[in-house]
C-alpha cells in the first residue's frame, strides 16, 4: 500500500447497505453483491491481494487458508461475535490481527432465545404449519396442548452477556427460576442484577431445568458438550435451546434423544454443519428450526457491520482495534 492509497479491503459476504456505503467511503473496498460464499482458495487470494479482509461466520478460515505464500493482509475483521470458524492461534502465530463484533447483538439474540423457548413449548411452529396447510378443523379442548413457560426453571450453560440478557427476560417476563453452569465462579456483582443460582456441574443444571439454553462459545473445548450422556441427564419433559454455536451439540445424539423421548423438544438457531441440517431433525414436529437469525435485525446487523469497519479503521491508523481477539 502506497503512502496516499486507501487500504484495500475485500468483503466476503453481502452486508447491509449502510455498512457497504461506509466501507466504500473509507477504503478501496471490494464488495460481494452476489453474496456468493468464498471458497478456501478465494479466501487465500483475498489474503494475498488485500490489506484486510472482512469475513463472516460462514467463512472457514483454517491454518491452511491463513498460511498462504505472499500474504498481504494482516487483519481479519470478523462480522460476528463468535470466531471459532477462524484458527485464531494460527493467525496469532502469523502476526495476523483478528477482531470481532461483540455486545451489539446481545439483546436481539436473547430475544430470539426466549422466542425459541415459547415456540417449542407452545408448539407454535407446528401450529402455524397446520393452519397454512388448511388442516385445522376447529378449536378443541385437547388439541395441540403444549407446555407453560411461566414459572418454570431455566438452566443456562455459559453465563456471558447474552445469557445474562436471556436470564433477565426469563425472570422479569416469565417469573422463571434461573440456574446456571459457568467454567469460572461468578460473584453477585458479575451477574449484573441477575438472580441466579450457580451450579457446580453442568449435570446439576440439567437435572433441574425445564429449559436448557446454551450460551457457551464454540470450539474444541465445547464441541459436543451436549452429547448422549448429557441428554440422558436432562428431564424427559425438558427442552433444549441453542442460539450459541452448532458444534456445541452432537446432532446425531440429539436426533436420538428426541426420537426416543429422552427430551421433549428442541429450539435451534444454529447447526453443526451449517447450512446443512439433518433431515431427521427437520421431520420432527417437536423441533423449531431457524436459519441462524440470532442477530438478524436491521439495528443489530448495521451495528455489527459498522463495528467491523471501525476495527479496520483503527488497525490501518496504527492503533489497537477496539475489539481485537488475536
Amino acid at each position: 500500500m502506497t503512502a496516499n492509497a486507501r487500504p484495500k479491503v475485500i468483503v466476503t459476504g453481502r452486508l447491509p447497505a449502510d455498512v457497504e456505503r461506509e466501507l466504500l467511503a473509507r477504503f478501496d473496498a471490494q464488495l460481494n453483491p452476489d453474496d456468493r460464499p468464498y471458497t478456501a482458495r478465494e479466501l487465500q487470494q483475498a489474503l494475498q491481494t488485500a490489506d484486510g479482509v472482512l469475513t463472516t461466520v460462514a467463512d472457514r478460515i483454517t491454518a491452511d487458508v491463513l498460511d498462504v505464500p505472499g500474504r498481504r493482509a494482516n487483519i481479519i475483521a470478523n462480522y460476528g461475535v463468535g470466531y471459532n470458524h477462524i484458527d485464531v492461534q494460527a493467525a496469532k502465530a502469523l502476526g495476523i490481527t483478528v477482531t470481532n463484533t461483540p455486545d451489539v447483538l446481545t439483546d436481539c439474540t436473547a430475544d430470539l432465545a426466549i422466542m425459541l423457548m415459547l415456540m417449542v413449548a407452545r408448539r407454535a411452529g407446528e401450529g402455524e404449519r397446520l393452519v397454512r396447510a388448511g388442516q385445522w378443523l376447529s378449536w378443541r379442548p385437547t388439541h395441540m396442548i403444549g407446555t407453560r413457560v411461566s414459572g418454570k426453571t431455566l438452566g443456562i450453560i455459559g453465563m456471558g452477556r447474552i445469557a445474562k440478557a436471556t436470564a433477565r427476560r426469563a425472570q422479569q417476563g416469565f417469573g422463571m427460576k434461573v440456574v446456571f453452569f459457568n467454567r469460572s465462579r461468578l460473584s453477585p456483582e458479575q451477574l449484573e442484577g441477575v438472580d441466579a443460582q450457580q451450579c457446580d456441574s453442568l449435570e446439576e443444571v440439567l437435572a433441574q431445568a425445564d429449559f436448557v439454553s446454551l450460551h457457551c462459545p464454540g470450539g474444541e473445548e465445547t464441541r459436543h458438550l451436549m452429547n448422549a450422556a448429557r441428554f440422558a441427564a436432562m428431564q424427559r419433559h425438558a427442552f433444549l435451546i441453542n442460539t450459541a454455536r452448532g458444534d456445541v451439540v452432537d446432532e446425531a445424539a440429539l436426533v436420538e434423544a428426541l426420537a426416543q423421548g429422552t427430551i421433549a423438544g428442541a429450539g435451534l438457531d444454529v447447526y453443526e454443519h451449517e447450512p446443512r441440517v439433518p433431515a431427521a431433525l427437520l421431520a420432527m414436529e417437536n423441533v423449531v428450526a431457524l436459519p441462524h437469525l440470532g442477530s438478524a435485525t436491521h439495528e443489530t446487523r448495521n451495528g455489527m457491520g459498522l463495528m467491523a469497519v471501525d476495527n479496520l479503521s483503527a488497525f490501518f491508523a496504527g492503533q489497537v482495534p477496539p475489539n481485537k481477539v488475536a
